[in-house]
Formats: C-alpha cells, structure tokens, sequence
C-alpha cells in the first residue's frame, strides 16, 4: 500500500493514532517529537536533539511565520508529531498546522462569549492542547472540555466541566492525558470559587472521576477522608465555603508512570487575606500544595504544603518537573518546583517528603524554611491592618511560565522576577459585596484585599536563573529588561531558548549563559518554545503574542502583531513579518470634568478598570489600551463604551446595572485628573 502524503488527513490520522501513553514514554529516548505540554510526563521540557547546538546556533534563521489572528496573550508550547503542529492562540481557538510548509491544516474556534472574558483574572488566554489516539483536547476559557478530530478538527465529543455556573470558573490550562483519561483543572479563586480536577475518558469523554482541592460546607457530607481531614485546617465561622475557598488547579500536572502517581500543584486561597476566610488561623489544606493522586481513581496518596495558611496569592500552580537526583549520595525520586513564594523547592515524589527550599530571589515573608518543610515566617508576613510589601508579590517570583531540566549539566533554566506590590486585608470585605478600592471588586473578584495603597519600594526586575537543584544556588543568571517573561527550553546541544518580554527570541549556553543568537519576535514573547525533528531536519518553534495578568495593562515593546508562530532551523532564510508600531495616542487632555470627583472616581476606577486598563498616563498599556493614551472623544464618550459598548465584542464588560451615569462621570474625573496630574509643567 502506497504510503499517505505527508500533511494529508490519511497521513495526520496515522501518525496521531499512535500517540498514547507507550508513545510518550518511548519518545523520551530521542524526542524526536514533542507530543505532549511538558514535551515528557515529567515535563522536563529537554530535548535530546543536538542538531542545533552552541558551534551552529548563530546560524539559524526563521523558516516560516504562522499567523494566529489573535490580539491578547499566547501562552501555548506548540505540540508537533511528525511534522503536524498543534497550538492554541488567546480565546481558545486551536490552529493545526503543516510545519513542512507553514500553512494551515485547520482551526477550530469554541466560540467562547466574548463577553464573559471579564471572567478571568489573567486574559484570555490558553497554555495548550493534549493529543492522544487521533484526537486533540482543549480546554475552552468558559470551561467545556472538548475533543477533536486530529485529522479534520471536527468536534468529537464536548464536556461541561464547571460544576455551578453561578461561579466565575474558567479553563485556561492545558489538559493532560494519563492512562486514558483526560485531566484538567479550572481557574477562578480571585473570584470565589472551589477549587477541583477532573478526569474524563479520553475516548467517550464520560467522567471518571473528580478531586476537591479544598472541603466544602462541613454541614454536608465530605467527598472523602482527605476533604474530612481538610476541613481540620480551616475554620468554619469564617464560612469559608461561601466563597469557594480557592486552590484551583489551573495549571501543572505531571506524572510517574512507575509509581503510578499524578501530581497537581494547587492554587491561592479564596479570598487572599486568610483573616476573612479563615478568622481562626489555620493551615487551610490544600491550598498552596503539592498533592499526589492515584491516576486511576482520583484518590489522595500525599501532600506537600508549600504555603500554610495562604494569605498573598502564593499559588503551587508554577510547572513542576519529576527529576532522578543524587543528594547526599544517594539516589532520590524528586520534585523540583518554583512557586510564586520564591522558594525553589526539592521533595521526594514518592512520599511528598521535604528535601529542601531555598529563596531563588529576595524574599521577606520568610527566612527560610525548617527541617519539617514548615516555613519560618518573618513578623510583616500577617500584617494585615495597614498596607505592607510582601516580597515577593502576589504576580509571584515564578509565575506560570515553564522551566526546563537539563540532566546533562544538572541545572533548571528557571524565569523569575519581581513585579512590586503593597498589600492590605479590607476588614469590611463581605463576598460579591461592592467595594470601591477594592481591586476588581466590582467585576466579581474576591480577594479582601487592597493593593498599593501606597506605593511599594522595591524595583521590578525579570531574570533568567539556572539553577542547581542540588547544591540549591545559582549557576548563572541572565538580566531582561521587564518582568513577564517566556517560558523556557533546554537540549542536549548545551542550549537554553527563552522569549523576552521586550520582543526578542534568544539561545543561551545552558552551561554558562552566554547569548549565542537572537531575533526579534515584534511583540513580547510569553510562552515556551518547543523542538523537534522533522524529515531529519531539527527545528524549533514559539508561539508569540503578548499579554497575562501582567501584560494586560503593560509592555516593554513598542512593536506589536498578531499572536504569530515562528520556527527557525539552521540556514532558515524566511523575512520576518513586518512589525507594526504601537498605537498610542498624546496623553488625553480637554475632557471637561469636577475635580471634587477625582477621589470617588479613583475608587470606581480601581473596582472596575485597573487591572485591565493600567493607571492612566502612568502605565503604557499592553494588550488592552490605557486610557490615558487615548484619544479624548472615548473618555467624554465613556458612558457608549461601558454601558453594552462596541468592545464588547473583543472582551470589554457590559457594566450596565452594575455602574451607574453619574459614577461614570466621576471615573472620567479620575482618568482626565489623573492625566493633568502627570502632565509635564511647560
């Protein structure tokens, strides 16, 4: 029989169908493709390929340029199996993709509201797909799991995952597949819900089963002894249950075939400030950890508690790797993790026993931690009566952005940063109450908590870190220019990819850090690269498009594009697209406003607009415009534009019923006050 062309459906369906637990495993030998989020179950994200390496890397050059359509942050590491790329672009839209020609196979769109995207914390955005026996799984933002054709991109089954949708649950992880079933967890804590994963047929999309992260109403039934021995740690007259909790598992999940254990790293609490969730004190399992599940059941084995008692948004949700590590001269299983706390952490991942920790940044909520794995907390750590600067911040030293592991020079290649903040618990916080000052209260976010009331001291800075699990020090670091940078890659010819917030897409040396080559990329760069091989020939791709919780409201380029895929190899000789300059108007001047409502118009400000919008005049915007930047005519318009607006349909709220004409009126006080304010004096 004659073989099927390659990029022909008969071709993608062949070579997809192979892709299941055996494939992934056998993979790891040559990583010849990169069939799952992490590239292995262990997500080290290191591939074998040396084609590519520190003699020809200053050779390589792009090959092809992919246009993902799309305007907000992309996150996702493109998947590929034999020369069939598979990425997801912001609003959960799924490309396939010829990486033989650089053209499209299919897209799939979910046809997520666009007026729900308020419904999210950190953009629209989507960290990737899973493929497995012919079909490719998405998470959709409105939070249905669905399962396509990988040959076609028709849909085969779709699943609602969101167990109350009274709550503002999303999706923006990327699913894994483990024995046969589909994982996936949700977001939502900023803004009241109840953290869970859940495990679905990967054929049927029948659910299999489905783990709590945190105890429900204790005056009902607890699903199991873990949630009973949850409910321990938190106390009830705080009705912790009302607003959810938290600990959603958003992000990372990794996998041990050979001790047949699953591990999900959960999130914050709900809301941040503990005294309101939890009056009492308390431990509140399992926000903050590392928990181990049995794949087939659902079932609790063990947990790490990274982070007791959460109380500054100090979610485990950070990609963690499974390592085989020589400590003390003997062999260990481990976990290597960075969570937002600062801590690089080392467990043994066959009984979630503490190895080490060790502050990868500054830190001042803690001085460390002791032989327990309990942290030594620092006395401003609980403060909570008046605005305090924990360090690091709630956008955490490590956010969502992946690592890499490389067992040849034994370091992690590690994105860190600090974006500065100043907290404060809001003791007359109630749940879905209005606050103004509160940050997004009035949007639906949860969190008893108000930030930079006065402004913090300490400066932001992005860093890339290799970092020695063993010794727990710094092998070398790079400087960027900005927080917020992308995840990153690593390989056998001795290289470390990273994407930088301010445009460009770098090779270091992964033994000592020196930048080898580099090319512009437009926008800011987000997500993690991937590599592979097709036809013989090593290639590697990213996805690039700027935005997340940070990049929202600010940047550190003045270029900008579509969410675009770009893969290089050696001798690539493709132009790069062009790179259009951003659109910013003069600071807004001449709107007529009463300079006595500037200070409830900051308060409004804060609980509807800051987080999307930036400070007017004081951030430059990112993905979303600042509205100090734009032209006068939408500021005395503003009331067209909040109330069922024309940006709706790119994700703006509809805030009739929930802002009133005259507030306003008093939010336009603050934007054009706030512009004469910084205005330079002639």
């Amino acid at each position: 029989m004659a073989e099927a062309a390659k990029g022909s459906k008969a071709h993608i369906a062949a070579v997809t169908k192979k892709v299941d637990g055996a494939f992934i495993r056998a993979n790891e030998a040559r990583t010849n493709d990169w069939p799952s989020y992490g590239l292995d179950y262990a997500e080290t994200r290191f591939s074998r390929l040396n084609q590519i390496n520190t003699a020809n890397v200053k050779d390589m050059g792009l090959v092809w340029s992919y246009n993902l359509e799309s305007t907000r942050g992309v996150e996702a590491t493109p998947l590929v199996v034999d020369g069939i790329m598979y990425v997801s672009a912001s609003w959960s839209i799924v490309h396939a993709i010829d990486v033989r020609t650089g053209k499209r196979i299919w897209t799939f769109d979910p046809k997520v509201p666009r007026e729900i995207g308020y419904k999210g914390c950190c953009d629209v955005v989507n960290r990737g797909v899973a493929l497995y026996e012919g079909k490719v799984y998405v998470g959709s933002f409105d939070g249905r799991l669905i399962a396509l054709d990988a040959a076609s991109g028709k849909k085969v089954w779709e699943k609602d995952t969101i167990i109350d949708r009274k709550f503002s649950y999303t999706i923006t992880g990327a699913p894994r597949v483990f024995k046969g079933k589909v994982i996936i967890g949700n977001g939502g804590a900023e803004y009241g819900v109840r953290g869970y994963i859940t495990a679905y047929d990967a054929k049927t999309g029948d659910q299999k089963w489905r783990w709590f992260t945190v105890p429900g109403d204790p005056s009902k039934p607890f699903e199991d002894e873990s949630m009973a021995k949850a409910a321990k740690t938190w106390d009830p007259s705080g009705k912790y249950w009302e607003a959810g909790g938290g600990g959603t598992a958003w992000d990372t999940l990794t996998f041990d075939p050979e001790l047949n254990l699953m591990y999900v790293g959960t999130g914050n609490g709900s809301p941040w400030a503990r005294s309101k969730r939890s009056p009492a004190g308390g431990d509140n399992l399992y926000l903050a950890s590392i928990v181990a599940l049995d794949p087939d059941t659902g079932k609790y084995v063990w947990h790490y508690q990274q982070t007791p008692g959460d109380n500054w948004d100090f979610t485990s949700t950070q990609p963690m790797i499974l390592a085989d590590l020589k400590i003390d001269g003997k062999p260990r299983k481990v976990i290597l993790h960075a969570p937002k706390n600062g801590f690089f952490f080392v467990i043994d991942r066959t009984n979630g026993k503490f190895i080490s920790a060790k502050n990868f940044v500054d830190v001042n909520w803690a001085s460390g931690y002791d032989k327990d794995g309990r942290p030594i907390e620092t006395p401003i750590a609980r403060v909570a009566d008046r605005p305090r600067e924990i360090i690091p911040s709630a956008l955490g030293a490590h956010n969502w952005h992946s690592m890499s592991f490389n067992p040849q020079t034994g370091l992690a290649y590690l994105p860190a940063q600090s974006v500065p903040l100043t907290l404060m618990d809001n003791k007359d916080w109630t749940f879905n109450g209005v606050r103004p000052g509160e940050p997004q209260s009035n949007t639906g976010w949860n969190i008893a908590t108000f930030a930079n009331v006065e402004p913090p001291k300490s400066a932001p800075f992005g860093r890339l870190i290799a970092w020695d699990p063993v010794q727990q020090k710094a092998a070398w670091t790079q400087e960027h220019v900005s927080p917020w940078n992308g995840g990153t890659l690593t390989t056998a010819g001795d290289l470390v990819f990273q994407g930088t917030a301010d445009g460009r897409f770098i090779a270091f040396n992964a033994r000592n850090g020196e930048k080898l080559w580099e090319s512009p990329t437009g926008t800011g760069v987000v997500a993690a690269p991937s590599t592979y091989l097709v036809d013989g020939k090593q290639y590697v791709s990213i996805a690039v498009g700027w935005g997340g919780s940070y990049g929202l409201d600010r940047r550190a380029t003045d270029r900008q594009g579509p969410g675009t895929v770009y893969t290089f190899a050696v001798g690539g000789k493709a132009p790069m697209p062009e790179f259009v300059k951003y659109r910013m108007e003069e600071l807004v001047a001449g709107v007529k406003y009463d300079p006595a409502q500037v200070p409830a118009g900051t308060a409004l400000y804060v609980s509807n607009c800051v987080l999307c919008h930036g400070v007017p005049g004081v951030d430059r915007g990112g993905s979303i415009p600042n509205l100090g930047y734009i032209g006068a005519a939408y500021i005395e318009n503003l009331d067209k534009f909040v109330f069922k607006g024309p940006a709706m349909s790119r994700g703006m709220p509809d805030f009739t019923g929930k802002l009133s004409a005259d507030e306003v009126e008093k939010i336009k006080a603050f934007i054009q006050g706030t512009a004469d304010a910084i205005r330079p004096q002639k």
